[in-house]
């Protein structure tokens, strides 16, 4: 269809709609006016930007040009029931269009661009972008890993430093594009089917591409995190469990930096310039929030206010400091309200009198050039359940030799069952002893978000 004449003669362009639409699943209806109605597409993943992406359009039914015009709400229950806005309209200038492809020059305020649709199987068309993206767009990185902090002293003075408080969860990366979220964890784990609360985010952003950073969180019932609650949540696999677990033991992602947006990667930029952005998304929901950067302020202070509310400490940061992926940088200091420290399972020993037949003792060890240390062993701090569940997992990594480097004492080997070192967990302990030993452990739970190459001397 070429373009039509206006009531004055001028040369009409034909239009163009798309409309976001939240039904059962979130997607964006396109439609192109064309021989009197709106040829309609529903992109599940919204337009593409990029010129190396193809995306699925299907193709559904024609609608009245009226319906160009339609927001608001169709009644559960009827066919696309749920929320429907206008994303972008404008006009196109039409190319080609034939039953096997249409290409169009899209001009609207967030639509711009020569686009084709073209049919695959069934009902089911691609669309692509044919010319290239806005000037100074970069495509959504397919990985980014966490910068990390240093256990550190809080800075001397607090000029130039945001203050932020430290999550006792388990730390995940979400790449949110076209309403979908993907979320890994440090050590590169896809978590996004164990926690289907992070869907809501996806649903929120809409057609917004972002790389978040954040911390996944179990809360008490008096508001505090519990790394205890989340250790329910972190070793379910079927969907069901998972989504009983879920009921159970909800969970809050704690949001705290914004990497990528709508086409630009923010590594290099600023802490502060960061945190503007992902403050103007408003990210609050029922399971996401932005967590506080608190400026100006003393760093004791926060400290202690982190201390009363059942934290596990701060996270002082450089307000000047771009965002170091995988990196354990100074820019990023933690300071704790208790001592612990991550380790790795190399063994275990039996329980004695009542546990006989249960897991007694985990034996534990650090990562150092020389090999795996062994800095003692926790036989406190287990539920029967996490007894029975662990027993279970190392059972299967059971190994002749000790994986330690550092010798053991003749009782402690002779009681020993030793394991493939590959289970990363974490401890509470009073202090380190003379000999290298924690003193008075309590076990805190597993770690599968982290490798034992991830593991190392807390000071």
């Amino acid at each position: 269809m070429g373009a039509r004449r206006s009531s004055k003669g001028r040369a009409r362009r034909p239009t163009f709609v798309i409309q976001e639409h939240h039904a059962r699943a979130l997607h964006w209806d396109f439609r192109l006016e064309h021989d009197g109605v709106l040829v309609s597409w529903a992109l599940p993943k919204g337009l593409p930007e990029d010129p190396a992406t193809k995306r699925l359009a299907v193709h559904t039914e024609d609608h009245p040009l009226e319906y160009a015009d339609f927001e608001g709400d169709i009644p559960k229950g009827e066919y696309g029931g749920g929320h429907v806005s206008i994303w972008d309209r404008g006009d196109y200038e039409l190319e080609k269009w034939t039953d096997r492809e249409v290409k169009v020059v899209l001009r609207g305020s967030k639509a711009a661009g020569r686009y084709v649709l073209f049919p695959t199987k069934g009902k089911n068309w691609m669309i692509h972008r044919m010319d290239p993206p806005p000037a100074g767009y970069e495509p959504m990185p397919d990985r980014i890993r966490p910068m990390l902090a240093h256990a550190a002293e809080l800075p001397a003075d607090d000029d130039g430093w945001a203050y932020e408080s430290k999550w006792d969860g388990v730390r995940a990366i979400a790449y949110v594009e076209g309403g979908r979220v993907r979320a890994f964890t440090r050590n590169d784990k896809d978590v996004t089917s164990t926690f289907p609360e992070l869907r809501e985010l996806g649903e929120f952003l809409g057609a917004r591409s972002a790389v978040l950073d954040g911390e996944l969180v179990a809360f008490e019932e008096d508001g505090r995190p519990s790394f205890g609650r989340l250790q329910h949540r972190l070793h379910v696999t079927s969907s069901a469990a998972v989504a009983r677990r879920a009921r159970e033991v909800p969970v809050t992602y704690m949001l705290f930096d914004l990497l990528y947006l709508d086409g630009h990667l923010l590594v290099g930029r600023p802490y502060d310039e960061r945190r503007v952005q992902l403050e103007s998304l408003q990210l609050a929901g029922r399971t996401f929030a932005t967590t506080d950067s608190l400026r100006g302020v003393h760093g004791p202070d926060v400290v202690a206010a982190a201390r009363e509310s059942g934290l596990e400490g701060i996270v002082a940061k450089r307000r000047d400091s771009p965002y170091r992926p995988g990196r354990r940088s100074a820019d990023w200091r933690k300071v704790k309200n208790f001592r612990a420290q991550e380790v790795v399972v190399g063994g275990w020993t039996d329980g004695k009198g009542e546990r006989q037949g249960s897991l007694g003792a985990l034996l534990l060890g650090i990562p150092g050039p020389d090999g795996l240390t062994f800095v003692g062993k926790v036989g406190t701090g287990f539920s029967e359940e996490d007894r029975r569940e662990l027993l279970e997992l190392l059972r299967q990594l059971e190994a002749r030799d000790t994986p330690f480097s550092s010798r053991l004492s003749a009782s402690e080997r002779a009681l020993a069952h030793f394991v493939d070192p590959t289970v990363v967990g974490e401890v509470q302990y009073g202090e380190w002893t003379s000999d290298g030993r924690l003193r008075h452990p309590s076990w805190r739970g597993l770690r599968p978000d982290k490798d034992p190459s991830d593991v190392v001397h807390e000071p």
